[in-house]
């Protein structure tokens, strides 16, 4: 459920049905989900969300027809719910290609149960999650393909601007950030607003490449 206690709405997109299977076990009314539609290409997914409206798209990056990465960019619009992509532990090239294309983050297939669940929950909260096993490697690729800011210097920042962004970097929720340094979510975002402005950051996944590249976190 999310943070009203209204179950969280999910569409799931995924070539083999025996993955969308395990999905939907996973995935339980019980847990706070509902899955309202499936999908096992691409080219299925700007139909079933204009017809179902999910909080949130768990999309696979290998299809038939049209991949993970088109399809998250044939989304791209203010009104599109989040993407999680779905991937395996050597697909870094895919994973830095779906974040360009505006996935709010990534899980690998073999994860448990319980990271799964927590990664659904943190996009469908407007969080970004990028699954730690492979965030390092998936941020090198991506940084090497991805223009970032040269001339705006981290001083720009306020001290907790700074331990906000820090925060972002290492992987936290909106919800574990204003935990952490005792403020409330709104103070949180506004932090983000903030800090998106001053460093010309588009989303979440700009904010962690700028950490690493500026030393403010370092690859695990």
């Amino acid at each position: 459920m999310n943070g009203d206690g209204i179950d969280i709405t999910v569409l799931l997109v995924d070539d083999q049905e025996l993955v969308r299977s395990g999905l939907r076990r996973i995935l339980r009314r019980k847990d706070g989900f509902v899955i309202v539609a499936e999908c096992s290409d691409g080219d299925e997914v700007p139909a079933a969300v204009a017809e179902h409206r999910p909080d949130v798209v768990v999309m696979d990056l290998r299809m038939k027809r049209v991949d993970g990465i088109e399809a998250t960019r044939r989304l791209a619009g203010p009104d599109a719910p989040p993407v999680l992509a779905l991937t395996t532990f050597n697909e870094d090239e895919l994973l830095s290609g779906v974040l360009r294309a505006g996935a709010a983050g990534f899980v690998l297939k073999d994860s448990s149960a319980e990271e799964l669940i927590r990664a659904v929950r943190a996009v469908a909260a407007g969080d970004s999650y990028l699954d730690p096993a492979v965030t390092s490697r998936v941020l090198h690729t991506y940084r090497h393909a991805e223009q970032t800011p040269a001339d705006v210097a981290v001083g720009e920042l306020t001290g907790r601007e700074l331990d906000v962004l820090t925060l972002i970097a290492k992987g936290r929720t909106n919800a574990e950030i204003a935990a952490e340094l005792f403020i409330s979510e709104v103070t949180v975002k506004s932090h983000i607003g903030h800090i998106f402005g001053k460093l010309d950051l588009r989303d979440r996944a700009a904010a962690i490449v700028y950490a690493y590249n500026h030393g403010i976190v370092v690859p695990r």
